[in-house]
């Protein structure tokens, strides 16, 4: 074998090796790449789960969240419905508390005596000088029957304050009428439905002082108490409870005052 052919495999000897040893020395690197590829999307898998399961927490966050606004919204519904069946049963129970009590007015008007002149008056002495009497306004029970009628269909129809006005000036223009004590009774209630406790404890009052014999001298007193009650006036309350049972204690004011008393 020559020279030259002898050179020539020495030379593809030292070229096999070298690409030997560049595999050998680049194996790691590829190997180590492979590894990077994995954890990477390991990594982005575990990313991926953790921020569906965050999601599903904050969609199953909103929904129940939801849910609640919504049991909240039906709950405001049905306790609005509530309190407009209530105000219209109070406006109703009002109503009828105040029929009957016009219908009760009514009743007691006809069992109180009319005022009428005197068929025993004694003719005047025609020997004696006639000595002028003081002038004294005539009534007319018929007169103040339609202005207490009228005053009456104001606080029926729930015009309070033009029936109090209606009252008061029925009251000081027959302060000796049979229909007066039962008109400061109404002007003391129209007063209450006015929410002014005490202009109708000053009306109330009247009854039992100047009437009090007459059939709305105990409802005026526990109206009384029940306006003291309001004014948070426990102790007056209590000491005219106690002042309506001791009076009138066969009277129905006086059984509502005993129930009072007793809670």
């Amino acid at each position: 074998m020559s020279g030259r052919s002898i050179g020539h495999c020495g030379g593809q000897t030292r070229l096999t090796v070298a690409a030997l040893l560049l595999a050998v020395l680049a194996a790691p690197y590829a190997h180590a790449g492979l590894f990077d590829d994995d954890e990477a999307r390991r990594q982005v898998k575990d990313l991926t789960i953790k921020t569906n399961e965050r999601l599903d927490t904050i969609a199953k966050g909103q929904i129940e969240l939801a849910n609640q606004i919504q049991t909240l919204r039906d709950e405001n519904s049905r306790l609005r419905g509530q309190v407009e069946t209530l105000s219209y049963e109070l406006d109703a129970a009002k109503k009828r508390q105040q029929d009957f009590y016009v219908d009760l007015d009514g009743r007691l008007r006809k069992l109180e005596p009319q005022t009428t002149p005197s068929a025993d008056a004694k003719p005047a002495d025609e020997s004696k000088p006639a000595v002028e009497a003081p002038k004294k306004v005539v009534s007319d029970p018929a007169a103040e029957t339609r202005e207490y009628e009228a005053a009456l269909n104001l606080f029926r129809a729930n015009r309070f304050k033009e029936a109090a006005a209606a009252f008061e000036a029925f009251a000081r223009a027959h302060p000796d009428s049979t229909l007066t004590p039962s008109a400061y009774y109404w002007l003391g209630n129209a007063h209450y439905s006015l929410r002014d406790c005490k202009k109708a404890i000053d009306a109330h009052r009247l009854l039992p002082s100047k009437w009090p014999a007459h059939a709305k001298a105990p409802d005026a007193l526990l109206n009384i108490a029940t306006c003291q009650q309001e004014l948070a006036d426990a102790k007056g309350a209590k000491a005219t409870l106690e002042t309506l049972v001791a009076r009138y204690p066969d009277s129905a004011a006086a059984s509502t005052a005993k129930q009072r008393l007793k809670k």
